[in-house]
């Protein structure tokens, strides 16, 4: 299996450090679903492991976040693509849990999903938890600077080696050459 894991707030859609609260503030980022789409027709399984503490601060809740999926799948199907699966996080740091990333807890629910191992299988994100939770499960990191992704360059802690785009459409077409 041909698999790719994206995060979803900054490199999917628009990002906020007051989080994405509603259907209305989901607003995919240009080119992201036209990149996932060239994925799906080069044979990719897209999966996508998003934290959304929004959740459990009260901010936003699970059929909200649906919605959202909602969404996005529906834009997707308009370009032809799809995500085959979706993992997301509710808790906040307080909590421990053993999915937040940058734990390896949803990428390991990826894994069992598929039943596929993680090795080397790209990992798109914007933070540094996103990097952090792919290198934890032996998977290949990349970095977008959308997002977050400019001020996860700034801090420069944790990204030897690991290559970084502009976008997941730049990531997408310099992984498919």
């Amino acid at each position: 299996m041909k698999l790719i894991i994206l995060d979803r707030d900054g490199v999917i859609n628009q990002d906020s450090d007051n989080f994405i609260k509603s259907v209305e503030e989901f607003i995919p980022l240009p080119g992201s679903l036209e990149a996932i789409t060239k994925l799906n027709k080069a044979g990719y399984t897209v999966a996508v492991a998003t934290n959304q503490s929004g959740i459990g601060r009260g901010y936003f809740d699970e059929a909200t976040l649906s919605a959202m999926h909602e969404k996005l799948h529906r834009l997707l199907a308009e370009t032809g693509g799809h995500i085959d699966y979706i993992v997301h996080c509710p808790h906040i740091a307080d909590d421990h849990c053993d999915c937040r990333k940058p734990k390896p807890g949803l990428l390991l629910q990826i894994k069992q999903h598929f039943n596929t191992p993680l090795d080397n299988v790209p990992v798109v994100g914007d933070s540094l938890r996103d990097l952090q939770s792919a290198q934890e499960v032996g998977a290949k990191p990349h970095l977008v600077k959308t997002g977050k992704g400019l001020r996860t360059l700034k801090q420069g802690v944790g990204l030897d080696n690991i290559p970084v785009y502009d976008d997941l459409a730049t990531f997408v077409d310099a992984f498919l050459e």
